[in-house]
């Protein structure tokens, strides 16, 4: 089991190393990144439906209240990782493209009675995309013609430390403290089918580091002696960004820099005020069944306006660069789920003790494609999964014994934009087909042991 738990940790971590950034989208360009989803292992097949669940088996860094419920003589690892195959839909292009991503690593454990601790790390944005619109022709020019190519690269991360407390029955609070940091970067280059003919670059940058805080809370109401319902809601504060941002315009002949100017915006970032809220119903320990909401405030946000344009001008960052809200949309999410074990204490077939689950959830995304407000349809994401947890044990313990978290997602995204070209609508689309593993390890490092 040892040599198992070890390499199944190296596995991961050199997963990790190799491929930190899981996604291959121009969808990413918007706001800090394409937002990854707190859902743990457990949860990944049941459309990451969260706030209502605990289980002193499971870490949930969804909603901190959950803490308290961890078990008494076990410490927790758990850790995560994805594979993916996206397809990518403009018109009549096509492009797929294949990532790998580490998902998060959660530890928790019991303080004292009543009291649980859980630290994790996880990627909550990513940003990756290379691509070049076709060559136009300039006005008044029948010979020369201008293309553009776009790249982007960068995200956030997160370290989260917090606890758990049940002061009374029925119920339970929790407090996630958390430093966020990353970086972006955004390219965008106009260059001429005419060799003497200067090309124009722009290039956005940020470096962030900050804190995030989220209290949370579940009410535990039983209904009979089996059967329970726990409604959870976490709130997590917005709070300004004390981080700068960069816009550097340059004129290029060749490889060579013949000018180059830089523009900047103090303190240029803030996050989004965001609560959530969900009920689970509990049918014994053999079904869950939760319903969860999500809103995030990312349109009283500040953000530096990200022109997707560049000026031919001989004063190309004459133009205004500054850090306004309404650059983002408010995110919504609403998500559902269910896991289902027909009998954990069965001595009898192992798939009896096996949890199955499924999930679904629909989303619309804070990214805004088109800040002139022509574009009147927003982005939105749904998503269907599906899942299996594996115990791994001996054939004489069954509670307290490391899992296998399968799960298998498919997730579309359609994103409406201005067409430069048509000045119409046009739609980007997105489907992703998601395998998910993750391995949940239990260490009774707590047990009291006599010696005979």
């Amino acid at each position: 089991m040892k040599k198992f738990s070890f390499a199944i940790i190296a596995l991961t971590f050199v997963t990790a190393i190799h491929a930190q950034n899981g996604i291959n989208t121009p969808y990413s360009r918007y706001g800090f990144g394409i937002q990854s989803e707190r859902a743990m292992g457990f949860n990944k097949g049941m459309g990451g439906v969260a706030q209502g669940f605990r289980n002193g088996q499971q870490i949930n860094l969804a909603n901190p209240a959950s803490y308290s419920d961890a078990d008494s003589l076990t410490a927790l690892f758990d850790l995560g990782l994805s594979l993916q195959n996206g397809n990518y839909k403009m018109g009549d292009l096509q492009q797929n493209i294949r990532n790998t991503s580490f998902d998060y690593f959660a530890f928790q454990f019991r303080a004292t009675k009543n009291w649980g601790i859980a630290l994790g790390i996880m990627p909550i944005t990513n940003i990756k995309y290379n691509f070049t619109s076709s060559s136009e022709a300039l006005s008044g020019t029948e010979n020369i013609t201008s293309s553009y190519s776009f790249n982007g690269d960068g995200g956030l991360r997160e370290v989260i430390l917090g606890m758990g407390w049940r002061p009374f029955m029925p119920i339970s609070l929790g407090f996630n403290a958390s430093y966020l940091w990353g970086d972006y970067t955004h390219n965008m280059t106009m260059s001429f089918s005419e060799s003497t003919a200067f090309s124009m670059a722009r290039i956005y940058s940020a470096e962030i580091s900050t804190y995030n805080l989220q209290a949370g809370f579940q009410f535990i109401q039983p209904i009979n002696k089996t059967d329970k319902i726990v409604i959870g809601g976490t709130y997590t504060l917005g709070h300004d960004v004390n981080n700068d941002a960069y816009r550097k315009t340059e004129t290029l002949n060749s490889a060579t820099i013949e000018t180059e100017s830089i523009d900047t915006i103090r303190n240029a970032f803030q996050l989004p005020h965001a609560i959530a809220a969900g009920i689970t119903y509990y049918r014994s320990d053999r079904l869950r069944i939760g319903v969860d909401f999500e809103l995030q405030k990312w349109s009283e946000c500040k953000f530096p306006n990200q022109q997707t344009a560049i000026s031919t001008s001989t004063t190309p960052s004459s133009e205004s660069y500054q850090a306004l809200k309404g650059q983002l949309n408010d995110r919504t999410k609403l998500s559902a789920g269910f896991d289902w074990t027909p009998n954990p204490l069965s001595l009898g077939s192992y798939f009896n003790r096996c949890t199955y689950k499924a999930g679904a959830y629909y989303s619309k995304s804070y990214a805004n494609a088109d800040v002139t407000g022509t574009i009147k349809d927003k982005p939105y994401e749904f998503g269907v999964s599906a899942g299996i947890t594996l115990p791994v044990a001996n054939k004489n313990i069954w509670y307290n014994i490391p899992r296998i978290n399968l799960s298998v997602q498919w997730v579309h995204t359609n994103i409406p934009y201005l067409n430069a070209a048509t000045l119409r609508q046009s739609v980007l689309k997105e489907n992703y087909l998601r395998f998910c593993i993750g391995v949940t390890f239990s260490e009774r490092w707590f047990d009291k042991w006599k010696v005979q």
